[in-house]
């Protein structure tokens, strides 16, 4: 398929997982009984992400544009295994669209956690183009890959890098991220906060799971926006992480401040469970933005003049995983 062919494709995508159609709806459905963390409406925030952010024609032409080796056909297009992470729904898929936009063939592996919306997605387009039956399949095994993509966690990034160490990858740890607030924040940049904390339960690593503020912050704004997530305490398995975090706190004494969805924690760590938000005081806003930048853990940082309130967990199409531009490095394994 040419470059304008394969756009035109992924447009067409786009305009589907915006549809109603009772083979998505159902599909929807089923990813949702599979796996209880993904909510309807998460799979909804991150299903509409893709497609307004990714799949627009302007959006797709625009950023291609950036890389005129496209537009050459590939005579001999790699086979690019990828390993999926299943974190949160799709969270996959930015690199299933590189290496399709690239022009090269792909084996995948995904994770149990979140293997139906993929699958179903890429069914639908091999609907279309019954060609790419050949050039996008599902394994459980990878092998004989020219050049490899995988996502985990820094324990298994160490078996990645030893499997892959003979063949061209990007291996993705685990990463969070973290905002720096200053006090002066309105109620709606608190409210969006909000939502880059407890989308996906926070379980993204463009969630936030830490926040900076300055000596003598007043919470209770906070904690009152953080009550429109309230809902999540309902969900037993997130409720079971909550009552498990708030038990340890009452057994060791510790002070903390909650809401019934959140514990909030003063903790060093820049990682927090699920269902706790980590704080620390900061003195120099300048000085610790500048080591948040240069920490190799965190994914991004939501504050003024940082990523907006509330679009953390909306990434444009060339706001790459840890910073590595995926499709400049499927590119250059045709060189």
């Amino acid at each position: 398929m040419t470059l304008s062919q394969r756009i035109r494709l992924l447009t067409n995508l786009g305009t589907y997982m915006q549809g109603a159609s009772d083979e998505w709806l159902a599909a929807k459905e089923r990813a949702f009984r599979n796996n209880g963390w993904f909510l309807p409406a998460f799979i909804d925030r991150s299903v509409q992400n893709i497609a307004q952010a990714f799949l627009q024609e302007p959006v797709l032409k625009k950023w291609t544009g950036c890389y005129p080796q496209l537009e050459a056909t590939l005579h001999m297009p790699r086979l690019v295994g990828l390993v999926m992470a299943g974190n949160i729904p799709l969270v996959g898929f930015h690199d299933l669209l590189c290496v399709f936009i690239a022009g090269h063939r792909c084996l995948i592996k995904v994770s149990s956690k979140d293997e139906i919306l993929i699958q179903h997605l890429v069914a639908k387009m091999i609907e279309w183009e019954p060609e790419l039956a050949s050039w996008i399949r599902f394994e459980t095994l990878l092998k004989g890959c020219d050049a490899y993509i995988a996502t985990g966690s820094d324990n298994t990034a160490g078996y990645f890098d030893y499997y892959f160490a003979k063949y061209p990858h990007l291996i993705r740890r685990n990463r969070t991220s973290a905002a720096v607030l200053t006090g002066r924040e309105t109620p709606e940049e608190l409210d969006a906060l909000a939502d880059d904390v407890f989308l996906y339960f926070g379980m993204g690593c463009r969630n936030v799971t830490k926040i900076y503020v300055p000596e003598q912050y007043n919470f209770e704004p906070l904690l009152q926006v953080f009550k429109k997530y309230d809902y999540l305490a309902d969900v037993h398995k997130y409720k079971n992480n909550y009552d498990y975090n708030l038990a340890l706190y009452l057994l060791n004494k510790r002070f903390y401040m909650s809401t019934p969805a959140l514990l909030l924690v003063e903790d060093a760590g820049l990682f927090s469970p699920v269902s706790q938000l980590n704080y620390a005081f900061y003195g120099n806003k300048s000085n610790l933005v500048g080591e948040l930048v240069n920490n190799p853990s965190v994914q991004c940082i939501v504050g003024h003049d940082c990523i907006p309130f509330g679009q953390a967990q909306s990434p444009a199409i060339d706001q790459y995983a840890d910073g590595e531009d995926t499709l400049a490095f499927l590119l250059s394994l045709n060189e």
